[in-house]
């Protein structure tokens, strides 16, 4: 059995030396040539093409998605395939963003003729200033590293730290230098939780029309417990005879009602109803909805156009199925 301590400070050791490489890379931002990379992105008209192999190709596949998800329009392109078809993805307008740690992978040098000939400019990111696709490029991001974390010096560690920290300054400081949103971020992650956050509406979520759990105000409680139960959403809306909204009644106040044990034949709805209640409209996000059902401790709304007539209804199960919550 392994030493638990010792365990613990070979992890520790690996935390220090890629901290280390981490503090080295602040010399790199602070060039001219993070800058210059920053304004060629920046004017693209068309897509950033990364590239990239091993390790490198892993984590150029992480900065594009990044950058495609920050407003930097990016696709990712395996250098082996490359030359077998894949080039074909290539427009005049693209920039090259090529990763190689030593700066001489094959893969890469092999299309740069091809590259050179479409005339796009290339961005390489690479430990070596000196190294063949540093000379092939038009702007070179360095990311040196002291000593890569792996104790034998061989297996990318803070190496690749270093340059997925790289990818993520280049998308942060162009999506600040684009005026990127959360609703531009939403647009582009409807599948995701922020995206439904950002972009789901209460109209998206409610329940309308025939779904809807309405009724006047004169009928008796057991007549509107019959809707209740037919509806299925624990409450229902009470209306005027020109439909108005008046109030609303749910399973918390049918509690009450049997605690008070009032009858519930001969007992009108609008006697034990919520007068006042709790209404959205239907054009606020379903996120905001939750917040206010958090903040006045209810599990269910009713939505109402502007004139005070309901139009839909939606409870707390409602914003889970939508994953809102």
């Amino acid at each position: 059995m392994v030493d638990a301590n010792q365990l613990r400070q070979w992890g520790r050791n690996v935390i220090d030396i890629e901290r280390n490489a981490l503090d080295n890379l602040y010399q790199y931002v602070d060039s001219i040539e993070f800058a210059k990379a920053c304004q060629l992105i920046f004017s693209c008209t068309g897509k950033v093409i990364v590239m990239g192999m091993g390790k490198s190709g892993h984590i150029g596949n992480k900065i594009s998605a990044t950058l495609a998800s920050t407003g930097t329009p990016a696709f990712f392109v395996h250098p082996g395939e490359a030359s077998h078809g894949d080039l074909g993805v290539l427009s005049e307008n693209d920039i090259i963003l090529s990763i190689s740690n030593s700066g001489e992978a094959d893969e890469i040098l092999t299309l740069m003729p091809v590259i050179k000939r479409m005339g796009l400019p290339v961005i390489a990111v690479t430990g070596n200033p000196n190294s063949s696709m540093a000379k092939h490029s038009a702007v070179h991001l360095c990311i040196e590293v002291p000593e890569e974390a792996c104790p034998l010096g061989l297996a990318p560690t803070s190496s690749t730290t270093a340059t997925l920290v790289m990818g993520d300054a280049l998308a942060v400081a162009l999506l600040q230098a684009r005026g990127f949103t959360k609703d531009d971020f939403a647009l582009s992650h409807p599948g995701g939780s922020l995206g439904r956050k950002l972009l789901l509406k209460v109209s998206d979520v409610m329940h309308s029309g025939s779904e809807l759990p309405l009724v006047q105000q004169d009928i008796g409680i057991t007549e509107a417990l019959y809707e209740i139960s037919k509806k299925g959403l624990g409450m229902t809306a009470v209306t005027d005879d020109k439909g108005f909204l008046v109030g609303i009644f749910t399973d918390g106040d049918l509690r009450r009602v049997i605690d008070a044990e009032i009858n519930l034949r001969t007992t009108a709805i609008n006697q034990v109803m919520t007068h006042g209640c709790v209404t959205v409209s239907d054009n606020i996000l379903a996120a905001e909805a939750l917040a206010i059902m958090d903040k006045k401790q209810i599990n269910g709304l009713i939505v109402i156009d502007n004139q005070q007539r309901p139009i839909g209804a939606l409870n707390m199960l409602d914003l889970v199925k939508a994953g809102v919550i």
